[in-house]
């Protein structure tokens, strides 16, 4: 296979650390019970769009360098949205939603209204050394993105 057409170290990180943070919110949510309110669902959406463009850029090769830009694009705004979110929490600045998530499931829907957990935006559910869930979003997401940037400027991508 020639170096065109190897995957560079910038589609390997689009590639790998938007799965690593969605699959880290997943493990949150599913095994630990860190349900995620409607500001925590906005920072995945970004996530997914930027694996879509990672995988495009993958299997297509055409424009894999704007495909790869594209995907740090979405990173950076699933960062941004974890500043937003992050300031919420630490009461810098008020939400603009209501900020609750209900799963209604498949049975009664007053049991599963009267038994949902209330997930608040403005709460961070977790903290290590006083940074949230949406703050580590911010620095990894930022950082992942600017790092891909940064590979992408090199002649060899």
């Amino acid at each position: 296979m020639d170096s065109a057409k190897q995957p560079s170290a910038a589609l390997w990180l689009a590639l790998i650390a938007p799965a690593v943070l969605l699959g880290g919110a997943y493990v949150s949510q599913y095994v630990f019970g860190l349900y995620p309110c409607e500001m925590c669902m906005w920072q995945r959406y970004p996530h997914f769009a930027a694996l879509a463009f990672a995988f495009i850029a993958l299997v297509t090769g055409r424009r894999r360098r704007m495909w790869i830009a594209l995907a740090a694009l979405a990173i950076l705004i699933s960062g941004l949205i974890g500043a937003y979110h992050a300031g919420v929490e630490y009461g810098w600045w008020e939400g603009i939603t209501t900020c609750s998530t209900l799963d209604l499931g498949d049975g009664d829907p007053l049991e599963a209204i009267m038994n949902a957990p209330l997930v608040r935006c403005d709460v961070a559910p977790w903290t290590l050394m006083g940074i949230s869930l949406a703050g580590f979003n911010f620095l990894i997401s930022t950082g992942v993105a600017a790092a891909i940037w940064a590979l992408l400027r090199r002649k060899d991508t």
